[in-house]
Order: C-alpha cells, then sequence, then structure tokens
C-alpha cells in the first residue's frame, strides 16, 4: 500500500516545482541555513567525508559543492588493464546485460527503448542494437561524478527534456520505462571497440546535469537538442577521466555494441560498483 501511494505521488506532484526548490536550497551560499543543511545529510545517509579533498561538510561554499565534492588523490585508482572497462561511478548495479530485441531490462516486469533512451533518432541507436548495458544507481551517499568506463572521443551529445520521476528500486519496478522518460543527456562516444553511450539520467529535485565540456546541459528550451563534435573540435577522455557530474544525484546507463565487451561476472542487480574497479572486459 505504501509503494502504491508513493508512485501515485509521482504521477500528481509538482516535479518540476520541487526541483527548483530544491535547486535553490542546494545552491545557497547562506551558511545558517547549508551548514545545518549539509551536516544532516552527511549524518542521515553516513557519508564518508574522510575519503573527500576537503573534510569539512561545511567548509563548502554550498550544498552542491560539498555533494560534487572532489576525492582525495588515489581514492578511486583506475584498472589499468588494457582490456579493462571500468565502472563510471560509486553506487549500485540496477541491471546489466543484453540488449534484446531494442529493449533494456529495467526490473521485472519493466523494460524500455533503446532507441527512445538515446534520445529517439534511430541512426544514433542502431550500432547499440543487440549490445550491452549496464545501469548503475548513486545514492546519495555516493561519490556524484562520473567517469570514463574506457578511453572515448566525442561524437554528440543529447540532451532530452522529459519527467523528474524519483529513481529507486520502487519506481523502476512500478514507473514504465522510467529511465527512457526521464531528463536525460545523452553522450555518444568513439572507442577503439566502437561506439559507447553514458546517459546521465536525472531525477526528482536533481538541479541539473553537468558535462566536462559544456557545463550544465538543461537547453532553455524543452526540445530535444543535439550537438555533434566534428574532428576539429576533438573532446578525448582517457579511461577513468571525469566526464559528468549530478547535482543532487541519479543514474548513469553504459551501451556497448554488440559483440565487443562482456560484463563481468562478478556483478548482478544490486551489487555495489566503484568507479574505477573493472566492471567489464574487451573481447
Amino acid at each position: 500500500m505504501k509503494d502504491k501511494l508513493f508512485i501515485a505521488l509521482q504521477y500528481i506532484i509538482p516535479q518540476r516545482a520541487l526541483s527548483r526548490m530544491a535547486g535553490w536550497l542546494a545552491e545557497t551560499s547562506i551558511s545558517w541555513i547549508k551548514n545545518p543543511f549539509t551536516n544532516w545529510f552527511v549524518q542521515q545517509y553516513g557519508v564518508n567525508m574522510s575519503e573527500a579533498e576537503i573534510e569539512d561538510p561545511t567548509a563548502y561554499a554550498s550544498f552542491n559543492d560539498f555533494f560534487t565534492r572532489a576525492l582525495k588523490e588515489g581514492a578511486r585508482p583506475i584498472d589499468a588493464a588494457n582490456n579493462s572497462i571500468v565502472s563510471p561511478a560509486d553506487g549500485a548495479i540496477s541491471q546489466l546485460g543484453d540488449i534484446k530485441n531494442g529493449r533494456i531490462f529495467q526490473a521485472k516486469g519493466q523494460d524500455f527503448s533503446l532507441t527512445e533512451l538515446l534520445g529517439g533518432n534511430l541512426d544514433i541507436a542502431k550500432p547499440f542494437m543487440g549490445g550491452k548495458f549496464a545501469t548503475v544507481y548513486l545514492s546519495p551517499k555516493d561519490y556524484h561524478r562520473v567517469h570514463m568506463p574506457l578511453a572515448g572521443k566525442l561524437k554528440c551529445m543529447v540532451h532530452v527534456p522529459g519527467d523528474l520521476f524519483s529513481v529507486n528500486n520502487t519506481t523502476a519496478e512500478n514507473v514504465p520505462r522510467l529511465f527512457a522518460r526521464n531528463e536525460r543527456t545523452v553522450c555518444i562516444f568513439d572507442t577503439d571497440i566502437g561506439p559507447m553511450a553514458i546517459v546521465l539520467v536525472g531525477a526528482m529535485v536533481v538541479a541539473s546535469i553537468e558535462t566536462v565540456w559544456a557545463g550544465q546541459t538543461s537547453p532553455l528550451k524543452r526540445e530535444i537538442k543535439t550537438t555533434h563534435y566534428p574532428q576539429n573540435d576533438k573532446i578525448e577522455l582517457k579511461k577513468g577521466e571525469e566526464m559528468g557530474r549530478f547535482k543532487l544525484g541519479s543514474t548513469a546507463v553504459v551501451v556497448f555494441a554488440k559483440d565487443v565487451m562482456d560484463w563481468d561476472d562478478g556483478y548482478t542487480a544490486g551489487t555495489a560498483a566503484i568507479m574505477g574497479q573493472t566492471l567489464g572486459q574487451i573481447k
């Protein structure tokens, strides 16, 4: 009954108004607002500040600065094996596996279209048909920067406006097409094993999604926006290098083409993921 009420509220509450309010709270530098809230957050969610570059939660200019905090050098070593594909983020595996009939598994009884996830452009989606996907959920306590699973050159970025449902196990099991209906930023890279997509999926109270090359990605107009990056405007990132971040967090979906890689057998739904550790291997 509790889950049904929670899902019903997701459809009727003003998602964007709540997100704007949360965005203001997250950006304010007023110390008597941000400091108690940040301290409460650290205690409530058990955030490990000992690995943060700045350990004092109140030393950050805003809650968002704390939330997107940098870690100490060496806190997340990147697996150096030539054939390894590393986790893009700290969090937990929501799902991972094969893309079957152009659809991605979300949860029991739920799946969604690969093409819709990537912004509705079949030309972008076609190279990934029959490939592999992994969905990594970032919880409130996690480090919220997203890094490259594999070295790549940016080909295009697609911002897809959408809903802002909460993202958790309950919504994954009960909200159809959750990751393909929430607002998201799709980043397509060329790699040594072919195309790679990293999709940063927003959620309720997520103030913004940022990439290292474009900053905040939300456009002024509520329409799909595609930006291409030609040869003379190269953006190349190494394996393990930061590519984006969530302000108030959500989910990263990584997609590869068919027959180029395999996920590590040690990962299943619910398994913890640590940025930089091996998530899969190149064939």
